[in-house]
């Protein structure tokens, strides 16, 4: 008996919705004041830096690493104040959370539910896990839509719902009331991403215990820790006893264990920086504000998105002077002429600033 034998190539093997994505682009940004990524510009004090440099020389790398983390997540527990009954589940970084928790509900048919333009990795990881993916849009202002959320609940029955508290990369706090009324109309799990929770204040975790389907997601990257990956998930024991099922063994490496635990043991250093980010995000603010062709919209986390016409060329020009920040243009539509800043040092604002202002003045001469 013969048979035909079939070439594996990609275009064969491959999930179409795989094959529909572009990955993830990270644009290089060696020698450019880099503004693009949402990262604390702010170095460690030089003692901590030996303080980690010591555990660091000493760490037993040759050992896989404690596959629990227990004593990270009693650091995270204590400075966290989680309600009784409330666990944490480590990720490295808050995108292996959301893939973890899209794996779990991913049923045939399942929805996920986000909205739009929002955190572009609740989408991707839709179609990464082969989840239908529905995204409702934010108002003009770039505000929830309670009612349109609540009827694309209603209509979808969504297995898990995302919201960007504030949101990326819009910036904003969406109403707290509104929030609720979606966490008590969900039939699924709603997930609270407060990523930029140290910049805004404003947090959902208190109110675990009140909902049986919430959960909430932080990361440490934009509190100083970019380049450990490390990410948390707090919810009731029931949901993350089964979380924890799907979560790969070791996935929080030595060095990320000891250095964040180390980390966290002065926390009162990254709460200074992020009080300090705070300040410069209003310096920044009311130079954009005072910009000429610019609309900055208000922000409560570590970036202010703006509009700009001729975005591609300002986008461009900043690149020409040194300066990457994000280009929004082609997110989404709602997003169209739209870049997004990260606020960095005063001198890299300043940096920033002039080189915008030159760009702007370029885009119009050009035309």
């Amino acid at each position: 008996m013969s048979y035909t034998r079939i070439t594996a190539t990609p275009e064969y093997l491959l999930r179409k919705e795989v094959l529909a994505l572009h990955a993830y682009h990270v644009p290089p940004g060696t020698d450019m004041v880099k503004l693009d990524a949402m990262e604390n510009p702010y170095a460690l004090p030089p003692q901590l830096r030996d303080e980690i440099g010591r555990l660091s020389a000493d760490a037993a790398i040759n050992r896989y690493p404690d596959s629990g983390a227990q004593r990270l997540k009693e650091k995270i527990h204590q400075l966290t104040g989680l309600p009784q009954g409330v666990n944490v589940l480590l990720g490295n970084g808050s995108d292996e959370i959301i893939q973890l928790l899209a794996m779990a509900v991913a049923k045939p048919g399942a929805t996920l539910l986000g909205v739009e333009p929002s955190f572009v990795m609740y989408r991707m990881i839709a179609a990464f896990t082969g989840m239908n993916y529905v995204g409702v849009p934010l108002t003009e202002n770039f505000e929830l839509d309670c009612t349109a959320m609540l009827d694309a609940i209603q209509h979808h029955q969504p297995a898990l719902v995302f919201l960007a508290y504030p949101n990326n990369p819009t910036g904003n706090l969406f109403d707290a009331e509104a929030i609720e009324q979606i966490i008590a109309a969900a039939p699924g799990l709603v997930v609270v991403d407060e990523a930029y929770h140290a910049f805004a204040g404003a947090s959902f975790i208190p109110l675990l215990g009140r909902y049986s389907n919430l959960l909430v997601m932080r990361t440490f990257s934009k509190l100083g820790m970019a380049g450990l990956r490390l990410g948390f998930l707090a919810g009731g024991m029931a949901w993350l006893e089964q979380l924890e099922k799907l979560r790969l063994p070791y996935n929080v490496g030595v060095l990320t264990q000891l250095v964040a635990e180390k980390l966290l043991q002065h926390n009162d250093v990254l709460l200074q920086q992020a009080e300090q980010i705070r300040h410069d995000r209003t310096w920044l603010y009311g130079r954009l504000v005072g910009t000429v062709d610019v609309r900055a919209y208000p922000s409560e986390a570590n970036f202010i998105l703006f509009h700009v016409a001729h975005s591609a060329r300002v986008f461009e020009g900043l690149k020409q002077r040194g300066v990457l920040i994000k280009n929004m243009n082609a997110a989404h539509t709602a997003l169209t002429d739209c870049l997004r800043v990260t606020v960095g040092t005063p001198d890299e604002n300043e940096l920033f600033i002039r080189a915008l202002q030159e760009s702007i003045h370029q885009s119009k001469n050009d035309i």
